[in-house]
């Protein structure tokens, strides 16, 4: 399979044709009382996310049963969705706002902010999740020597790659 060179004038003709198919006053005619509903809701399920995930966090720190790097993993886990809620869906929602309202100046830069903030935290959310299940895994086949394989430092430097 070969791979593609692009140059500078079709990245940028690219990008103007994500932009504008995201952010076009066209699509938008007629559906402007749905995309505030939306707005609205994301709105709340951000404020949801929030203040769920900062109670996880609370709660991991209160808890000592739990191995502690299986506790920096969810540590992890749940900051990341708290990033969500903080981070991606009021960009989201100001996306919304921003198309309903037709200012496609600022759209563009809400929607690039928007797919960088997004997929960032998506693939560290993923990540997080495949490595609590690598984590599980390991302490069903490795039975005593669990804690001898999976430690502190390790969890550390994982999440750290992440």
């Amino acid at each position: 399979m070969a791979a593609t060179n692009i140059s500078g004038d079709e990245l940028e003709n690219q990008n103007n044709v994500f932009l504008q198919l995201h952010c076009s006053p066209d699509l938008t005619t007629g559906i402007h009382g749905q995309l505030t509903v939306i707005s609205v809701l994301n709105s709340f399920l951000s404020i949801t996310a929030f203040f769920g995930n900062a109670l996880v966090l609370v709660a991991l720190r209160k808890v000592s049963s739990l191995h502690p790097s299986y506790k920096v993993l969810l540590r992890n886990l749940a900051t990341t969705d708290l990033c969500v809620g903080l981070i991606s869906q009021p960009l989201y929602a100001a996306l919304l706002s921003t198309v309903v309202n037709e200012h496609s100046n600022v759209s563009r830069i809400v929607a690039v902010a928007v797919s960088i903030t997004s997929t960032m935290l998506c693939a560290v959310s993923l990540l997080t999740l495949t490595s609590i299940s690598v984590d599980r895994l390991l302490a069903l086949l490795l039975g005593l020597r669990y804690r001898q394989v999976v430690t502190l430092r390790r969890a550390y430097g994982t999440v750290i790659a992440f």
